[in-house]
């Protein structure tokens, strides 16, 4: 029996073999092949009506570069519209979106019908902006196109979806998943270079590994992200580690 795919994920880019680096290897291209994700990059020129499928112009009033036509993205929503008989969720990538994040990769993911719209040189023509949904950027900074934004975004929200990453707690133990950063990870050797996995983890004893891990936790996201700690609500169990890290520092200091 085919499945139901539980997130349909469409882009429409002039470079939709870039995406094969998305598709084609790790988890998501499981994902893809177990249907438990669709996806598909769909070439802006098939969306053109002249013979030379032009996507760019010059713009009105002058200035460098080229301005992406509006006309392939209706026609493209048009037909999404017409052979899925709904309307996406309409994403552009671009550098005056709101800064994407956790939550809104967690959010998107909820979502049945995405679809990206990927822009190039100086951007899109505003009309378009009429059936964009969100604007959506990965940084102060910009790119030289969409799609690796767009890649970025949907390889992070995919992971909020169910069965395409095998255990769901990982995901839960990422870093910025609940406003901290996540704790060191080793594995063997035991002893490699004189560097020395920390006994505690080797110890078996859970209750300590969870509360070194959680210790480890507070520390980096004090040292390395103060701003996200102060967003962060303690709950109980990491107030008794942060009570334990400031017992050891004074005790340290007599």
């Amino acid at each position: 029996m085919k499945m139901i795919p539980k997130i349909e994920i469409d882009v429409v880019t002039i470079f939709p073999d870039m995406f094969k680096a998305l598709t084609d290897f790790g988890v998501i291209s499981r994902a893809i092949r177990d249907e438990i994700v669709h996806f598909k990059a769909h070439n802006l020129r098939d969306y053109t009506k002249d013979k030379h499928k032009v996507t760019d112009l010059y713009a009105y009033g002058g200035g460098p570069g080229m301005v992406m036509k509006p006309e392939p993205f209706f026609e493209f929503y048009d037909k999404y519209i017409e052979e899925k008989g709904t309307k996406p969720y309409v994403i552009l990538t671009s550098p005056q979106g709101k800064h994407f994040d956790t939550g809104d990769a967690e959010r998107l993911a909820q979502k049945k019908n995405l679809v990206f719209f990927c822009g190039r040189y100086e951007g899109i023509d505003e009309r378009v902006m009429n059936i964009v949904d969100e604007e959506l950027s990965i940084g102060d900074f910009v790119v030289t196109g969409g799609e690796l934004p767009a890649m970025l975004m949907i390889d992070a929200l995919l992971r909020f979806v169910p069965g395409v990453v095998g255990d769901i707690e990982s995901v839960k133990n990422d870093s910025f998943y609940n406003t901290l950063l996540d704790h060191p990870h080793y594995t063997k050797p035991r002893n490699y270079r004189g560097m020395e996995v920390p006994e505690v983890l080797l110890s078996g004893n859970h209750k300590k590994i969870d509360e070194y891990r959680k210790k480890e936790s507070l520390l980096r996201t004090i040292l390395k992200r103060p701003d996200l700690f102060i967003k962060h609500d303690l709950d109980e169990f990491e107030k008794r580690v942060l009570v334990n890290i400031i017992r050891e520092l004074i005790s340290n200091e007599k």
